[in-house]
């Protein structure tokens, strides 16, 4: 069954199921009577139904998936979470990211709340960008790990032919997980850039004001922000780079320091011009720590940058990219696993998902001149050998593998 046609249950109506995860407001009523009558939802791609979670926030219904019964639900389902195997968030202790049906609380490796004195001192790179090892106890997030659940929380790393993703669709589902999260035990630290709508300009400009005068100083302490949003345009300044991003006044400044430690953690997403990028069809979504100079400027002081396509789907390279275009082209239903904050030795770039009774591994290799990718090629190889695994391989120094269905 396609995502069309997939049904939840709310009290004893049954709605579209993409309907109920994207726009829950038209079902407000519903919802309410579901959540005191029932106390959960239940969605119907599975026999028996699977419950959802009924949250609200600040007034606002959302749906969400049952805490660890993601990855049950049908691959076309909006509700579908990846298996915890092909997760980065396998990796973390319990406590660094815990769900409830209140919510999602998060550790940050990254205080949000430091004392001035303490601001002085040269901060620690971020783990999000050096911490390369795979530990099964991490007791924090960092901020790439934080961004890559949000996206996959969010349904962001799953792509179905019919789709049509635009960033406000991306805005909806990404506010469903931060309405009900907590940040380092803080609510509405996390401001995910709203798209520019003339209708929504003066509301969406209030909350943005709200967002960045809780930041900056306070007596003995500095208080931080994180926004999530899409990179449009990098510029020099004099002491490093402005950030300017889609559908957001003013931009965001980073030290020289942090601008090129930033490009060194992150090199596909910076790599080529901005002419190979658009040909390329990529995107580049970051997450930022930023707190407010005395000035009233937005100060970066720590980032994690993602490349996506122009789908918004999450890629590691930009032959990734190359790869996620052709599978969408081809009609293919498909999953990006995300890694988090560490590196899985077998881990692969992608599932097609288009026969859920056989899903299919996608590696792209691209960088056949290093001994040790080499190295890692062949581990991954006789690991999905072993398993009997179908796997389809590009060697991107080769012509790209036909994709038909």
């Amino acid at each position: 069954m396609g995502p069309a046609g997939l049904l939840v249950l709310i009290a004893d109506r049954t709605v579209p199921a993409t309907a109920a995860r994207e726009s829950p407001g038209r079902y407000a009523r519903l919802l309410g009577r579901a959540k005191t009558e029932v106390g959960h939802a239940a969605c119907l791609c599975r026999t028996p139904p699977l419950r959802l979670v009924i949250r609200v926030r600040s007034g606002r219904h959302h749906l969400a998936g049952w805490p660890g019964e993601g990855h049950e639900h049908a691959p076309s389902c909006p509700f579908h979470k990846m298996h915890p195997t092909l997760s980065g968030r396998s990796h973390y202790a319990e406590e660094a990211i815990r769900e409830n049906e209140e919510g999602t609380a998060v550790r940050l490796a990254t205080p949000l709340l430091t004392r001035q004195d303490a601001r002085r001192k040269p901060s620690a790179p971020s783990p999000t960008t050096t911490d390369s090892g795979a530990s099964s106890s991490r007791r924090t997030v960092g901020l790439l790990g934080l961004m890559h659940h949000l996206w996959e929380s969010a349904g962001l790393t799953h792509w179905q032919p019919t789709w049509h993703r635009t960033w406000p669709t991306c805005h909806a589902r990404l506010r469903e997980q931060t309405d009900g999260c907590t940040v380092n035990g803080q609510r509405d630290v996390l401001y995910v850039v709203p798209p520019y709508r003339p209708a929504n300009a003066a509301t969406n400009a209030a909350s943005f004001a709200a967002f960045h005068n809780r930041l900056g100083r306070r007596r003995t302490h500095e208080r931080r922000g994180l926004i999530l949003g899409e990179i449009r345009e990098i510029t020099k300044t004099r002491q490093g780079e402005r950030l300017a991003l889609c559908h957001l006044r003013g931009g965001l400044f980073s030290s020289a320091r942090l601008a090129e430690r930033t490009r060194r953690s992150y090199r596909a997403a910076f790599a080529g011009t901005p002419a190979e990028r658009a040909e390329h069809s990529a995107r580049r979504i970051v997450l930022a720590v930023v707190t407010r100079s005395t000035k009233g400027y937005l100060v970066v002081e720590d980032i994690a940058v993602m490349l996506t396509t122009t789908r918004y789907i999450p890629a590691d390279s930009s032959h990734e990219v190359r790869m996620a275009d052709a599978l969408t082209a081809a009609g293919h239903s498909f999953v990006k696993p995300l890694r988090y904050d560490v590196r899985a030795d077998v881990f692969p770039d992608f599932v097609v998902t288009t026969n859920p009774r056989r899903p299919v591994y996608v590696e792209v290799y691209g960088m056949a001149g290093l001994a040790s990718y080499r190295e890692r090629k062949r581990t991954k190889q006789a690991h999905y050998r072993a398993r009997g695994i179908p796997v389809l391989e590009w060697d991107t120094t080769e012509p790209m593998p036909r994709l038909t269905r």
